[in-house]
């Protein structure tokens, strides 16, 4: 086994030009982990925000950025819990709370999925941490419904991609915002109905999609003076669910309407939550959505696969916010 790894570092907080290649020692492993020979692994927004010093990976975590990756089973852990039956030399992807930017990653088990069929092993890494981000805001704690909508903020960001293709693959009718026609279009191929957000105003087209209802469920990465707007586009007894604050972290909430109207204003990070919660979401996800992806319905959508040598570079393309689906880093 090799004793040291490449991996991709920040030197201090900064742009993209303090992610550097470095050496470290290949990770030690701990009970009920396994070590995973990363053949890509995925680049996100909380990636960018803990280069730029906003925010720290949690207490005993990797400061190696990278919340996701995926590859092949090295050695590990097997004698817990192993839902999937995983063993070694198994192709995986996997869930961190960091150190997804090297070439060897430690995961807990029970957040490797494996491989679904008929993707490759990179597409792959484009899956874990917009799926299980999807899965636990949308459906368990927007609680959408069989029947009910869902509009999506930023619906050609990776998590949009994923959180389009999982609805609109179980029935719902979905909504996404997307600020260019090229990337509404991308939108609606996957099943959306799309609205660009810089030339219409979202709250009247989503009436006029619902004939005047207003939607169930809304996905929000914006937040900020987005917020008392997506009130007014939820239905009655509808459910605002927060994963990102782009638009910033303060709002002016109107909480009469709230009140009367029954309105759910919640979010959550996905994380700083415990083994147990992801591996929950794992087996979820696992029953629910891999056959979906066997079957052609939802694919891994991919803008770019950068050398891992050129993390600055998927840092500085997604900062630009021009991309439609997810930058991943190869090794």
């Amino acid at each position: 086994m090799m004793k040291a790894m490449r991996v991709v570092e920040i030197n201090h907080p900064g742009g993209p030009e303090v992610l550097t290649l470095a050496e470290r020692p290949v990770p030690c492993l701990g009970p009920g982990e396994v070590l995973i020979e990363v053949a890509a692994s995925g680049v996100n927004r909380p990636d960018i925000m803990q280069r730029k010093g906003k925010y720290p990976p949690p207490p005993g975590a990797s400061d190696i950025p990278g919340l996701e990756v995926a590859g092949t089973v090295l050695e590990g852990d097997f004698s817990g819990n192993n839902p999937f039956h995983l063993k070694q030399g198994d192709e995986v992807c996997a869930i961190l709370t960091g150190g997804g930017y090297a070439e060897y990653a430690v995961a807990p088990l029970e957040q490797c999925l494996p491989i679904p069929q008929g993707m490759t092993v990179t597409e792959a890494a484009a899956l874990p941490e917009n799926f299980f981000t999807v899965w636990s805001n949308v459906f368990d704690r927007g609680r959408l419904a069989e029947g009910e909508s869902l509009l999506v903020q930023g619906g050609s960001s990776g998590i949009g991609v994923a959180a389009i293709q999982i609805a609109h693959a179980l029935g719902h009718p979905v909504f996404a915002t997307a600020g260019s026609d090229e990337k509404c279009k991308a939108c609606e191929a996957l099943g959306a109905r799309a609205i660009n957000y810089k030339t219409e105003d979202f709250v009247q087209r989503v009436k006029s999609f619902t004939q005047g209802r207003g939607v169930d469920v809304i996905l929000d990465m914006v937040t900020g003076n987005y917020v008392p707007r997506e009130l007014d586009a939820l239905a009655d007894d509808g459910r605002l669910v927060m994963i990102a604050s782009l638009g910033g972290s303060s709002a002016t909430l109107d909480l009469q309407k709230v009140m009367r109207r029954r309105l759910t204003v919640t979010g959550s990070t996905l994380r700083v939550r415990s083994v147990e919660f992801k591996a929950a979401i794992a087996r979820q996800l696992h029953e629910v959505v891999w056959p979906l992806i066997a079957a052609g319905r939802i694919r891994a959508i991919v803008h770019k696969v950068f050398p891992a040598a050129e993390a600055a570079k998927a840092h500085a393309l997604m900062e630009t916010s021009s991309h439609i689906g997810k930058l991943l880093l190869r090794w």
